[in-house]
């Protein structure tokens, strides 16, 4: 299978202001095409971790779901990342996967931060997302998830794991450790996109966007506080070799 070749994004947001994100957007997306497969965007990257969802929510044929569609076919590339959406009445914190050809699956958050009453205004997703891009198996979740080790257990042999994020300066010590330590337990390439700079409630995000092989080695990671992006290639062969050698997923529970 042929290696993949991931973009990350780590950069500033505009405060819930979609059309400023979008225009931001355009430009780090332009110069990737066909230097990609998989680009990773922050969480709620139309507005930042924002809880006005009544105010910013977007339906899934709105602007962004159809931005996101036009990036994906000019880049023949998958692009990925969460934004605000209401469906029925309900707000969720979704994560689009969009696919060069139009065609997407989604997954809500399900793990909804509580220290700042996530839940109060958003719906908890109750399914994880594996999809198939080029051949990976990869697994797509959101932010706080990382926090439970359960809801992210390799039980399909998935290939990589991803967490896109807004993940506070004053915890980056856990998203550092916490991002290795899936890697290491799921035998599998793991990718933390997090964004960088204050948002309106004054809060700071250092960004240090990771990839992690899965024996657990850096193969990226971003300064803090910087923006950056960056293309990567994931190696198929490598991933195999490290699973057989060391068969640890073998004797999971």
């Amino acid at each position: 299978m042929k290696d993949l070749r991931i973009t990350t994004i780590q950069t500033q947001l505009h405060w819930e202001s979609p059309a400023d994100n979008r225009a931001m957007f355009d430009k780090k997306l332009s110069p990737l095409t066909g230097q990609t497969d998989l680009v990773i965007l922050p969480e709620m990257f139309t507005t930042g971790f924002s809880m006005q969802a009544a105010e910013l929510a977007e339906k899934m044929d709105g602007t962004t779901v159809n931005w996101l569609s036009r990036h994906a076919q000019n880049l023949n590339a998958v692009i990925t990342g969460s934004l605000i959406i209401e469906e029925k009445g309900q707000y969720y914190n979704r994560l689009i996967w969009m696919r060069p050809d139009g065609s997407y699956e989604t997954y809500d958050k399900r793990h909804l931060f509580t220290m700042a009453r996530e839940q109060d205004t958003y719906t908890a997703g109750t399914e994880r997302l594996i999809t198939t891009w080029q051949g990976w198996k990869i697994c797509p979740l959101i932010c706080y998830d990382l926090r439970f080790p359960v809801w992210a257990r390799n039980t399909v042999d998935y290939d990589v794991l991803i967490y896109t994020a807004n993940w506070p300066v004053k915890r980056s010590y856990a998203w550092r450790t916490l991002l290795h330590a899936r890697a290491i337990e799921n035998q599998a390439y793991t990718i933390g996109v997090n964004h960088v700079g204050k948002d309106g409630n004054g809060f700071d995000y250092s960004g240090d966007t990771m990839i992690i092989e899965p024996a657990g080695a850096d193969i990226l990671y971003h300064k803090a506080d910087v923006e950056a992006v960056h293309t990567e290639s994931l190696s198929y062969a490598h991933l195999q070799d490290v699973r057989e050698k060391l068969p640890f997923l073998a004797d999971r529970d």
